[in-house]
């Protein structure tokens, strides 16, 4: 099996993880910063080159694209696409889940529950926005933000209306939502890997802060999902297409809320707090998916030869 993992980073946690787990299984693995590839169109013919050296076609790729490049990293991945190339997230749903606004229009449409959100121009006014978010308390968010960056909790109409003022003014695209007390400031990532739940962490947000993220501080420990949490993880996974993701949902009186749903979810935390191995769970996927090119040769001459 010959596998590429789509990384501008070899030494993160996540891709080691990646390339050991391949390695265990006797693959040959490869790390391959997407920006450096470049891509050849022609009649009938596509080919990918890196560092100027074309590449040979893989088995399958394991896309792990930074937020920042997804123009450039999901058109590499579409290209190995077009080469029928597997790959454990698409192009397109890597798309949909960068896109926050449209994330939560498809997990809607498919009766996904989530915080009630506001999405409005600069021309709108805060006032009407704030109304229909519910009142304050409010969690203004940034549509561009990662990792809780560009998240925040306005605690009364007064400053939402001076936040929102603020931000329009800069013609900010943000989304209003609800403000979910009872979650106490923490959330659940789940991990799906091809249909099935691999590994559930609750992550609880630093004191006196009310996102969750690992990267603003917030620690995590395994958790035993019901079995609301684990059908509303399928169901957010399978509506974005994805074959491999993070769920993150937020527990509340009316059930799990769907907040994001991650196409490259880190595995340093959910590894660590589960003692679970989950890029070796993501290898299995690919087995389960791909029947190794070598193999597809064998069987051809094997088939060639008989009917010689």
């Amino acid at each position: 099996m010959r596998l590429y993992i789509l990384s501008r980073n070899e030494e993160l946690y996540s891709t080691k993880r990646l390339v050991e787990a391949a390695q265990q299984r006797d693959w040959e693995v490869r790390v391959i910063d997407y920006l450096k590839c470049s891509i050849e169109i022609m009649k009938g013919e596509l080919k990918i080159s890196y560092f100027g050296e074309e590449l040979p076609k893989p088995d399958a790729i394991i896309p792990r694209i930074g937020a920042s490049r997804t123009f450039y990293g999901t058109a590499m991945v579409r290209h190995f696409e077009m080469m029928d190339v597997f790959t454990v997230t698409g192009s397109l749903a890597i798309k949909r889940s960068r896109d926050k606004l449209r994330s939560l229009q498809i997990l809607s449409k498919k009766s996904i529950d989530m915080p009630k959100t506001v999405f409005a121009s600069n021309e709108s006014s805060a006032k009407d926005v704030i109304a229909l978010s519910g009142g304050a308390p409010l969690v203004l968010k940034i549509l561009e933000g990662t990792q809780g960056v560009g998240v925040v909790l306005v605690e009364s109409e007064k400053a939402a209306k001076s936040v929102l003022d603020a931000f329009y003014g800069m013609d900010v695209n943000l989304l209003v939502q609800e403000f979910i007390e009872e979650a106490n400031g923490s959330d659940i990532r789940v991990l799906v890997v091809g249909g099935e739940v691999v590994g559930a962490m609750k992550r609880q947000g630093a004191e006196g802060d009310f996102r969750s993220n690992l990267h603003q501080g917030g620690t995590a420990t395994a958790h035993k999902l019901t079995r609301k949490e684990k059908a509303t993880a399928i169901a957010a996974a399978k509506a974005m297409g994805l074959g491999v993701c993070g769920v993150d949902m937020i527990p509340s009186k009316r059930g799990p809320l769907v907040m994001e749903v991650n196409s490259s979810p880190g595995l340093e935390g959910i590894e660590t707090s589960t003692n679970l191995d989950i890029a070796g769970k993501i290898m299995d996927y690919i087995e389960q998916n791909v029947t190794p090119n070598d193999l597809i040769k064998k069987r051809k001459i094997k088939k060639d030869n008989i009917g010689a």
